[in-house]
């Protein structure tokens, strides 16, 4: 799991066709502690999606992109150079500065406007329409690996202020109109819809299978 503070920018160095997904190499910066930190088999979030350490390098890790994550992230939009943000897995004794996130992103947003408040920055998102019944004024939602508060909600879109520290510290270059971002709900929205489903599921009349025909066969 993750929280949703990012760690560190790392840049895509390498993004290598494997079957329908990809290999990646990313290139960490010396603060992130490359090498003391991470072992083979860790999980990293890379803009959101959790990935799994298969190889490291000097400051470089190498990762698999599969199919799966392909067709529900940015990465087929990205190139060699992109910026990423990175955060760690979390531990039992992580500060959860943010919110839970799981690192299985829901589906890809559009940046449609930013403007400056102050020395803050409003951004509003266009997100696709099965994920606007999990967004909520004054919930979390992680952009890009980011735990973000939603601040408004008008139809399909959301608006967001990051504070002069956050823009500091993540990869701010992607919140620019016409960007695409990683969007992961709330997971506690997603538990909850399931809840109630089922709790509807049970409540609905249960078909019996006796008939007249069954009950003749029977000896009734």
């Amino acid at each position: 799991m993750f929280t949703g503070i990012v760690e560190s920018v790392g840049t895509l160095k390498s993004l290598s066709k494997r079957g329908n997904g990809y290999e990646i190499v990313v290139e960490t910066a010396d603060k992130f502690n490359l090498k003391d930190r991470v072992r083979l088999g860790d999980s990293i979030a890379n803009n959101g999606v959790c990935l799994t350490v298969t190889k490291i390098s000097g400051n470089c890790y190498y990762a698999d992109v599969s199919a799966e994550t392909v067709e529900h992230t940015c990465f087929s939009h990205y190139t060699r150079g992109q910026k990423i943000n990175l955060e760690l897995a979390c531990t039992p004794s992580t500060h959860l500065g943010g919110h839970i996130m799981q690192g299985h992103v829901d589906g890809v947003g559009e940046v449609v406007k930013k403007a400056a408040l102050d020395d803050a920055i409003n951004v509003w998102i266009k997100a696709p329409a099965d994920l606007l019944k999990y967004i909520a004024h004054k919930g979390s939602i992680a952009v890009d690996g980011v735990s973000l508060t939603v601040n408004e909600i008008e139809g399909d879109t959301f608006r967001l202020t990051l504070i002069p520290h956050t823009q500091d510290s993540i990869n701010f270059g992607n919140f620019e109109p016409g960007s695409h971002v990683n969007l992961e709900v709330d997971v506690l929205a997603r538990y909850l819809e399931r809840l109630f489903l089922q709790s509807s599921e049970e409540k609905k009349p249960v078909k019996s299978g006796i008939t007249m025909e069954s009950l003749l066969r029977n000896g009734f």
